[in-house]
């Protein structure tokens, strides 16, 4: 990985900001991810985030932290919050802007445990597929101190597929229509392609139950997106 996301947040960081994150995946055209939105303050985030960040409680894990903006929100109201990313750049610039415990870190390494468990701006990407959400699902829950919860979000993209006439042009031979392949570009280089994974909230809950874990649906989007709790 070449950490090209990392380094966009860093040139922001460091007031070298010049030009947009491009990103596009299998089944949509290059989009540019303007990289001030990833430093936004709490007034600019979407309903989704805000309501996560009012029911976060307790002892706080921030799992795919990116520039740290939850993490610091929640610092600030006197949460003690650990973020994590994969990427070091994200955790240099979180470092930076005031966070005081973040790592560079996979979520299945992780090992302590939390009252809250924070996965955001589409949370399950991190899941890859959907053979692989069972998995995710059982080591978060291992995570979670008595009482906790994992507050998660994600979209149905079924409506990607939808065609002129109101019909859809999936084929149901292959695999989850939420598993994509994505693709992120920056300053003309190139990152490898990810794994990324989009899940509907029936399809999630069913996932939940598997492990042994409660989910419920805690507030819609308005576009096909959700906020989900899980809970032991």
């Amino acid at each position: 990985m070449k950490d090209l996301f990392g380094k966009a947040l860093l040139d922001f960081q460091n007031g070298n900001y010049s030009e947009d994150i491009m990103t596009s995946t299998n089944i949509s055209d290059e989009d540019a991810l303007p990289i001030p939105y990833l430093f936004r303050d709490y007034k600019d985030m979407p309903k989704l985030e805000q309501k996560a960040l009012k029911l976060s409680k307790g002892s706080i894990l921030d799992v795919g932290c990116g520039s740290g903006s939850h993490s610091l929100y929640l610092q600030k109201k006197g949460f003690k919050i650990k973020a994590i990313d994969i990427s070091k750049g994200a955790i240099e610039v979180t470092k930076q802007r005031g966070v005081l415990k973040a790592n560079v870190l996979n979520i299945l390494d992780e090992t302590e445990t939390f009252d809250t468990i924070l996965l955001l701006m589409n949370g399950t990407g991190i899941f890859q597929e959907l053979t692989q959400v069972s998995k995710y699902l059982s080591h978060l829950k291992s995570l979670l101190n008595p009482n906790g919860q994992i507050l998660i979000d994600s979209s149905d993209i079924k409506y990607m597929y939808e065609d002129e006439d109101g019909g859809y042009w999936m084929d149901m031979n292959s695999s989850y229509y939420g598993e994509l392949d994505y693709f992120l570009s920056y300053k003309g280089e190139k990152e490898a392609p990810m794994k990324w994974l989009y899940l509907d909230f029936e399809t999630l809950k069913l996932a939940c139950e598997t492990v042994g874990l409660k989910c419920e649906l805690v507030l819609e989007g308005a576009h096909f997106d959700y906020l989900a709790q899980l809970s032991l």
